[in-house]
């Protein structure tokens, strides 16, 4: 199921939202050079998140595989700040507009339940313990970890926690079947959830290219921890449809 729009009004500008959004498309054209070698694999190997690198599990001169036409090796040097600069890199264009196609979905409404600084630092604060739930599932990987994927989860995680039974109007491809349908937010976004699990289930003990589940899952759930601290509830019961009631 894939995201068209929400039956779910917002009453703040979601500057924070938009703001993310440009930094991210920002990035991919300024640093990332729209997808293009050699900025792309630069970009991936220098501020992506490698596990092993920050852990220093990994030896330094150690050559990572990405294909790419430029050497990429462990540095072996303090990469801490990558656990902030990969949230804002991707690896191709559907990646990025995936990405933020979902951000967009559902940022605002979150943003809408707490103001433009408390979102800004639940955002940041998904965005780490995503990247801290993959690492503690694979800390001596030697694959670059990219994308706002672990962050947007966590604002999914807060929007099923906010708005369950909103509706969300859904793209469905299956096989030659094509259709569009509304299902609750809590149907569509529980459904994501359950395929990050299985996904991250199934890959577990593996060091291989591809989803970082375990930063989906992360993200997700710091989601719906940090929404009960940061939520404003009057902000919140100016939605017609929240928690598990309607408002009359």
């Amino acid at each position: 199921m894939f995201p068209l729009y929400d039956e779910n009004p917002h009453f703040l500008t979601p500057l924070v939202t938009w703001a993310i959004l440009a930094a991210n498309v920002a990035a991919w054209f300024l640093v990332q050079g729209l997808g293009t070698d050699p900025a792309l694999t630069r970009s991936v190997c220098v501020y992506g998140l490698i596990p092993g690198e920050l852990l220093h599990r990994i030896p330094a001169g150690t050559p990572i595989a990405l294909g790419g036409s430029l050497p990429c090796t462990i540095e072996g040097v303090s990469s801490w700040h990558t656990l902030v600069t990969s949230m804002f890199l991707h690896g191709g264009w559907m990646h990025l507009i995936g990405n933020m196609w979902f951000l967009w979905v559902f940022g605002n409404n979150v943003e809408d339940s707490m103001g433009h600084v408390r979102f800004a630092l639940f955002y940041l604060l998904c965005g780490l313990a995503a990247a801290g739930l993959q690492i503690a599932f694979q800390p001596g990987s030697g694959i670059p970890m990219v994308g706002a994927s672990g962050a947007i989860g966590g604002v999914m995680g807060a929007y099923v926690v906010l708005y369950p039974r909103v509706r969300v109007h859904t793209f469905v491809v299956l096989g030659f079947f094509i259709s569009r349908f509304s299902v609750p937010a809590g149907v569509m976004l529980g459904y994501w959830f359950l395929l990050q699990l299985v996904g991250g289930a199934i890959g577990l003990g593996r060091d291989t290219g591809g989803v970082a589940f375990w930063a989906h899952v992360g993200g997700f759930g710091a989601g719906v921890l940090l929404i009960a601290l940061l939520r404003n509830r009057e902000l919140v019961n100016r939605h017609p449809i929240h928690g598990r009631s309607r408002r009359r």
